[in-house]
């Protein structure tokens, strides 16, 4: 996959935010892993801020929609893995500020 794919893979991730934390999945450091296959079919890797989280089909659905505005992507697989375990050191350092976070 090449890089210009890949950004605007996360440039579209940044458009689905936590409800919870009202920052995106990208800053938070919840997406762990992108890819394209030949075919189109995009994966994404990623975890959620906590096992027991609610949202997490919210947060799927969204997924789907905003890759599928891209013309490369056909289809896309959400895996949600809970190793490495998300922390609070994954997040940038704009949802950090954002959240008052040091």
């Amino acid at each position: 996959m090449d890089e210009g794919l890949k950004d605007n893979i996360l440039n579209a991730l940044e458009m689905v935010i936590d409800p919870e934390l009202g920052i995106d999945i990208v800053n938070l450091g919840l997406v762990y892993k992108v890819d394209v296959d030949d075919e189109g079919l995009c994966t994404v890797e990623m975890t959620l801020t906590s096992m027991g989280c609610p949202l997490g089909p919210q947060i799927i659905n969204q997924i789907k929609m905003v890759l599928a505005e891209l013309p490369e992507i056909q289809d896309t697989e959400v895996n949600i893995v809970w190793n490495p375990p998300w922390d609070k050191e994954m997040m940038s350092r704009y949802a950090k500020i954002a959240l008052g976070i040091g």
